[in-house]
């Protein structure tokens, strides 16, 4: 065998498992980031109740809902409708919120945190909710 076949030769051989590891990885599925579901909620407040309100998660209940796995994106007040908090939240399913939230209403530290805010009359009127999944062509948010 002349020194070309030979070099070919050694070639193929080293080659070979080489082609059959890129092939093993090759196979093997990429790890998407999960898809989380967000959650827009919106508070109103009864008249002169918001700055309590405010003060409930601002001090205990952020902290609350992060204990129970729900993710605290961003909070908002609107410019033209004074009694309301408007809020983004997200979990890693549906299914998950809705374990999450139960988790939280059964909370003994989070139903003494809401007894101390009710004593003087409920905070809030009417709770609205809405999830959504983000849009593919959506700027991805930095969490």
């Amino acid at each position: 065998m002349t020194n070309t076949y030979r070099f070919i030769y050694a070639l193929i051989l080293m080659a070979t498992p080489l082609w059959a590891n890129a092939q093993d990885l090759a196979a093997m599925p990429l790890t998407e980031k999960p898809e989380l579901v967000y959650e827009l909620r919106t508070y109103t407040a009864h008249e002169g109740k918001l700055d309590a309100l405010e003060q409930r998660f601002r001090n205990q209940t952020m902290a609350l809902f992060e204990k129970h796995g729900i993710i605290n994106i961003s909070y908002w007040k609107p410019l033209d409708q004074p009694n309301k908090l408007i809020y983004l939240v997200a979990h890693p399913s549906q299914f998950a919120a809705a374990t999450a939230w139960q988790e939280f209403g059964n909370d003994p530290e989070w139903q003494a945190v809401y007894a101390e805010s009710i004593a003087d009359g409920r905070l809030v009127e009417n709770i609205q909710r809405t999830f959504m999944q983000q849009t593919d062509y959506s700027p991805q948010p930095g969490l």
